[in-house]
């Protein structure tokens, strides 16, 4: 499936474990010899919280991993993904996805896209998280052209640099560098932004353990976000990102919502003996 661009390969472990390693997951995420993607998700059944209680009012437990393996906290364009194939599973046009970052409850708009409450932005220095106390609005990082990003956690880390004009920065060349600086203990993904007018910002996402991507979901939330601490936008925009565009609102109650198309490119099976364990 695909939000923009953002592609995912969504399997269904419900039924029972599937046995996906970090290794194996790699394996099935390259383009050239698996099946290609840039996050590899897992749906999940729900735990219960205690012995013999039911599961929380959740629809089901969505796993992220990245294309190298790693786990990621949160992807906004595969919440809305995972989101649509439930609701075709069900009937409803509201479902609620847990991650290991909360619960993201989502419903079916009207012109059939499919919009996340992506919960709340952190911004404690230690939540993003930074490797020491600072202001998150203005952080002293400067690589070649971009200087002085904001910083929030959407339940991954962000750091968006603002700069005037996007089509004149080389900003793959740039990406995996700050990606790995210091400062982000954690690695961290990397925006930049072009402010058009306050209501519509324009994006590029350099994602942390997975590079450049057509869209990122919590990218964008984490761009509109930082773009109105520094108050360069209002607290609704259209966020154009290299694979399209998102309507995102950052409500007076804290949460950030985030609207887009989603779509299924295709449906398979896969012998996962064939990789790595």
């Amino acid at each position: 499936m695909h939000g923009l661009g953002n592609d995912f390969v969504v399997v269904d472990g419900r039924p029972w474990p599937l046995g996906l390693s970090p290794a194996r997951i790699a394996a099935l995420a390259d383009r050239h010899r698996g099946i290609g993607c840039d996050q590899f998700i897992t749906l999940e059944p729900l735990a219960a919280d205690a012995p013999g209680e039911a599961p929380a009012e959740a629809d089901v437990f969505m796993r992220i991993h990245n294309p190298d393996g790693s786990e990621a906290g949160a992807c906004g364009n595969a919440t809305r993904c995972v989101a649509s194939l439930l609701m075709a599973e069900t009937g409803r046009d509201h479902v609620t996805v847990r991650t290991v970052s909360g619960d993201l409850p989502c419903e079916r708009l009207p012109d059939g896209t499919v919009r996340a409450n992506m919960g709340h932005p952190r911004f404690g220095w230690d939540e993003v998280p930074l490797a020491e106390a600072m202001d998150t609005a203005h952080l002293p990082l400067a690589l070649g052209a971009v200087s002085d990003p904001a910083a929030c956690s959407m339940g991954n880390p962000h750091a968006t640099f603002f700069v005037e004009d996007l089509d004149r920065l080389d900003w793959r060349a740039l990406g995996p560098q700050l990606e790995r600086h210091p400062l982000f203990p954690d690695r961290a993904n990397i925006g930049f932004a072009q402010v058009l007018a306050p209501d519509h910002l324009r994006v590029a996402i350099w994602e942390r353990g997975a590079g450049p991507t057509l869209a990122c979901g919590s990218g964008a939330c984490a761009t509109l976000v930082n773009a109105h601490r520094r108050g360069l936008a209002t607290r609704r925009a259209r966020v154009e990102l290299p694979g399209g565009a998102l309507e995102l609102e950052w409500r007076l109650d804290g949460s950030v919502l985030m609207a887009g198309p989603v779509a299924t490119a295709f449906t398979g099976q896969v012998e996962l003996d064939h990789f790595a364990a």
